[in-house]
């Protein structure tokens, strides 16, 4: 598994994940940048993404639903705050069909992606950060600890193609 480390700090109201994989943060990238690519991994493999939309550009808009083993889907969007390409990106990151609707039991978060060369390979982290200790529980008590792990580790088979 790629996930190296998870810290939830609800005084600060973030969860850090880091990820670390072998291959150059340019490749690394590509899986944030190719909505294709963001398709096999964005979501755990229980729960396939679809990107509807992708405008990977300050102002922009990424949509997208998941699939569930029943055909259930559930929708999810991001606006994109700052690209950095390759080294990070930062987006309003929520669910539901319609981009910056939230409410208390889907709240959004802001997500900052940081891509940081480390020798041979990249370390990844995700900061999420909440408006509230509620929020946090709320998406933590949702899978989103656990979603985040199965859907980073796919990552790595992504990057051998």
């Amino acid at each position: 598994m790629p996930v190296t480390d998870v810290r939830k700090d609800l005084d600060a109201l973030t969860m850090t994940v880091t990820a670390r994989f072998e291959a150059p943060p340019a490749r690394v990238w590509q899986v944030w940048e190719d909505p294709r690519q963001l398709e096999r991994w964005w979501g755990p493999p229980t729960h396939p993404a679809t990107v509807v939309d992708h405008d990977l550009r300050p102002g922009g808009v990424v949509t997208y639903h998941m699939t569930g083993p029943e055909g259930d889907k559930y929708p999810g969007w991001w606006r994109i705050q700052a690209v950095e390409a390759p080294h990070r990106l930062e987006f309003e990151d929520g669910f539901g069909a319609e981009p910056g609707l939230t409410t208390a039991e889907l709240p959004s978060t802001l997500a900052v992606v940081r891509l940081v060369e480390d020798g041979a390979g990249t370390t990844m982290t995700i900061e999420s950060r909440f408006a509230s200790p509620e929020a946090l529980r709320t998406v933590l008590a949702m899978g989103m600890e656990e979603g985040l792990r199965q859907a980073l580790g796919q990552v790595d088979a992504l990057l051998a193609t």
